[in-house]
């Protein structure tokens, strides 16, 4: 009865927002509350769980959208994405530009959040797509399947890492055999997969569509790479250094501080109002400006994200992942294999990865004991199954709708595909893996 009543919110959801024309975020609210009262949450509690999911959501990921969206049109109107998609454009070729950006999304994937890593790209995406005339969902699609693999495949990423720590993996290993099998999954995911859907129309969010520069008035190579990129080059260092700083003290806890991604952003953001603003002649007037044009476009993709993380919340707050967890437990079936399909359906009723990873850890940790199979592998297996089916109960479901401007059939030819592709490579990639280790 739970998964049936699950399963009709969902479709309500889809009809209300694609047939009903209804604001994605007012369905999400509606659906939200109905769900909450089919799932027997005490009337006076769904308020509190709308607003924990939007706080919850948000709360992460606001002063990354908003401040990633503020880089995002700063690097386009400065010509930097312009610089910089020159320069891959003369080093790989139309032909070989998928296989370029896929590599990029990967190195920027490792050490950066899914989300702060999206809005960071977006911009260089839509650049390569605008100057070369190319379909913006066919270049993009390898370079965030790359970002989506090392989401749920590779530490430090929260779930892997904290299933690491669950099912008491080695962190090395586990980082080594996720490398391995991400290659197969992005691959086919990315540019064999976007080739099907080569002719699919999107029209990507308008501030980001800039009238190419001349020559002269481009910022420089370094300046482009270095002000674009700068957020990752920080969390990379930052990383690196806290993994070999074992000890607390005063310089790991400034580590720390100057790790997150807020604050991170924050810095770029100061930095790169110099180095593609003021000093290519901008005034501060202008660039302000530039800053509050880059919200008004993203504030939409906001509300829309937190929608969906009120839907979350109510699946979180009923317990159906618990109940959908236990009730698979029983089958006699491969224990990776079981694994990943408990990810799976709590990935598909709930929406969220590190749910999904983090509540099948729950289930699974207890009996690895009698299981007899490699804990990275488990990890692998459960990061695989966390990664299938996003649809319109994951924020990154609406995060790429919304910054391509697709309907929501087009969105889930393309996204969702492209999610279950990399989570079934996966699964695969563990099952032939395990065969050796």
């Amino acid at each position: 009865m739970t998964l049936l009543i699950i399963f009709l919110c969902i479709v309500a959801l889809i009809l209300l927002i694609s047939w009903g024309k209804v604001n994605a975020f007012l369905a999400f609210l509606v659906v939200s509350v109905i769900t909450g009262l089919l799932l027997g949450i005490p009337l006076n509690n769904i308020p509190s769980s709308i607003y924990k999911g939007i706080g919850d959501t948000l709360g992460s990921l606001i002063v990354v959208i908003v401040l990633g969206a503020m880089l995002g049109k700063l690097v386009a109107e400065s010509g930097a994405a312009q610089r910089i998609s020159t320069v891959l454009m003369k080093l790989f070729g139309a032909k070989y530009i998928q296989w370029a950006l896929m590599l990029t999304g990967f190195i920027i994937g490792i050490p950066l959040f899914y989300n702060v890593g999206f809005v960071l790209i977006i911009p260089l995406i839509f650049s390569v797509a605008y100057q070369y005339k190319l379909p913006a969902v066919y270049v993009g699609l390898p370079m965030l399947a790359s970002l989506s693999v090392t989401h749920g495949f590779l530490p430090p990423h929260p779930s892997p890492a904290a299933l690491v720590g669950q099912f008491h993996a080695n962190m090395g290993l586990t980082l080594i055999y996720g490398v391995i099998i991400a290659i197969p999954a992005v691959i086919l995911a990315g540019p064999v997969f976007s080739k099907t859907i080569k002719k699919l129309e999107a029209k990507p969010l308008a501030s980001f569509n800039v009238e190419p520069l001349p020559e002269h008035q481009l910022p420089g190579v370094f300046n482009s790479l270095l002000s674009s990129l700068l957020p990752v080059m920080m969390l990379i260092v930052t990383t690196i250094l806290l993994f070999m700083l074992p000890e607390e003290g005063v310089f790991k806890t400034l580590l720390t501080f100057l790790g997150e991604p807020g604050i991170v952003m924050l810095i770029t953001i100061i930095i790169a109002t110099f180095s593609l603003g003021i000093n290519m002649g901008k005034t501060m007037q202008q660039i302000m400006n530039i800053y509050t044009d880059a919200v008004k476009d993203v504030a939409m993709v906001l509300l829309i994200v937190s929608g969906a993380g009120i839907l979350k919340q109510i699946f979180i707050d009923s317990g159906v992942s618990t109940q959908i967890a236990v009730a698979l437990q029983s089958w006699s079936i491969p224990p990776l294999v079981l694994a990943w399909i408990i990810a799976a359906v709590i990935r598909v009723a709930l929406g969220s990865a590190t749910v999904a990873g983090l509540t099948t850890a729950g289930i699974i940790a207890p009996m690895m004991g009698q299981l007899h199979v490699n804990p990275s592998l488990m990890v692998l297996s459960i990061g695989a199954g966390s990664l299938f089916f996003s649809h319109v109960n994951d924020a990154g479901f609406w995060l790429f709708k919304e910054y391509f401007n697709l309907s929501l059939n087009d969105t889930f030819r393309s996204w969702s595909l492209m999610e279950t592709i990399v989570s079934i490579t996966g699964l695969f990639g563990v099952l032939i893996m395990h065969l050796f280790v």
